[in-house]
This record gives structure tokens, sequence and C-alpha cells, in this order.
């Protein structure tokens, strides 16, 4: 990924947090030497991102434990007009946030490994209002079979934190108004991740 100084994160708990808050990404790698892509629910776990994929996607068959791939989470992000700042000349830009994460996925197999990743991704969302226990054993089974869980140990992260640090700041305070309650495009997400780093990062 593209990162000038200005944007660069590198505060592993401010990644962590865009994962956390963000956790439906996209798997990118290659599949008969092609880009392929899936989008899918990630849990972060320690060092490792956790999912699964449904057995007809033919993603799953790159996930040999060897092959590097890339896990990409975007947080909030919004057009910039350059109407905002104080002082021109200036053109529009969007503010956003991303995370990549790379790694080598490997495929999970064992019955009760693959339930309990299951499981830990359900409670992740369903705070225990909800768990795989309250279906049928068989259904349960027959789901299982229907998908590939796999483990993606996590070799390096970075971050893109683009959040108006390379302006002026009158500027930075300006756009962060626009994107409040009040503001012209209310994106309060958003305004909160240009408050968190305004320091740079």
């Amino acid at each position: 990924m593209y990162v000038p100084k200005h944007f660069a994160a590198a505060r592993r708990a401010a990644l962590v947090r865009v994962i956390d808050e963000n956790p439906f990404g996209l798997l990118v790698g290659t599949v008969g030497g092609a880009p392929f892509a899936t989008h899918l629910p990630f849990l972060l776990d320690g060092d490792r991102l956790l999912s699964h994929l449904a057995r007809g996607n033919p993603h799953w068959r790159a996930i040999d434990g060897t092959t590097e791939m890339l896990a990409v989470f975007s947080g909030p992000h919004g057009y910039v007009s350059p109407r905002w700042y104080a002082e021109g000349p200036a053109v529009p830009t969007w503010n956003y946030v991303a995370v990549h994460v790379y790694g080598a996925p490997r495929q999970v197999s064992e019955i009760g490994a693959v339930r309990a990743l299951l499981d830990a991704m359900v409670e992740r969302h369903e705070a225990g209002a909800w768990t795989l226990d309250a279906q049928d054993a068989d259904f349960n089974d027959r789901m299982m079979r229907g998908v590939v869980a796999f483990e993606m140990p996590i070799g390096r992260i970075e971050g893109k934190f683009k959040l108006s640090q390379n302006r002026p700041a009158v500027d930075r305070r300006r756009v962060s108004a626009q994107f409040g309650a009040s503001g012209e495009a209310p994106n309060p997400p958003l305004r909160q991740y240009m408050s968190d780093h305004d320091d740079g990062e």
C-alpha cells in the first residue's frame, strides 16, 4: 500500500481498533494465476485472523499455509471538498482509514477446531443471544462440511489513516467540522478518527 509519511499509522492498538470495528474485510489472493478476492467476516484473535469460505468458492484451494495473501479492512471514509479549506488553491480529495494484513493462511480441518472457530465468530457478534447449539446437530454438521475454515497468522500489518494531516491546523479543524453533526457531510466516525489522530497518526 502506498503510504506517505503524513498518513502512516504504526500504533498496533490503532490498527487493531480498525479491524475490530470493521471486521468485514476483503481477502485477496490468486486463483488460476489471476487476482481473486473474497469478501469475508474476520475475527482477530491475538496474532491471527480467523474466517471461513464457502466450499464452493475456489479461493480456498489457494489456502495452503505457504502462499501469502492480503486481508484489507476499510474504516470510515468521506469526500473532502476544497471549499472547506481556509485558503486555496486546492483540489477535492478523500479522507479514509485502511488497514492491510499480510500472511499465509492455513486451513483448519479438525472438526473440533472448526467448531471452536465458528463458535468464536458467532459469539463476537451475538454476545450469547444465539449460539450454534440452538440448531440441530445434524444441521450444524452439514453446514460445517460446506465451509472451509482458516487461520491467517499476521506476518505484517500496515495502516493508512488519511485524515488531512498534510493540511494546516486550520484546515484540519474546518474539515473535521464538516464531518460533524451540523456540518455539510455528517460522518461522526470519521470525525472521531480525525480528532483521535490529529497528532499525525
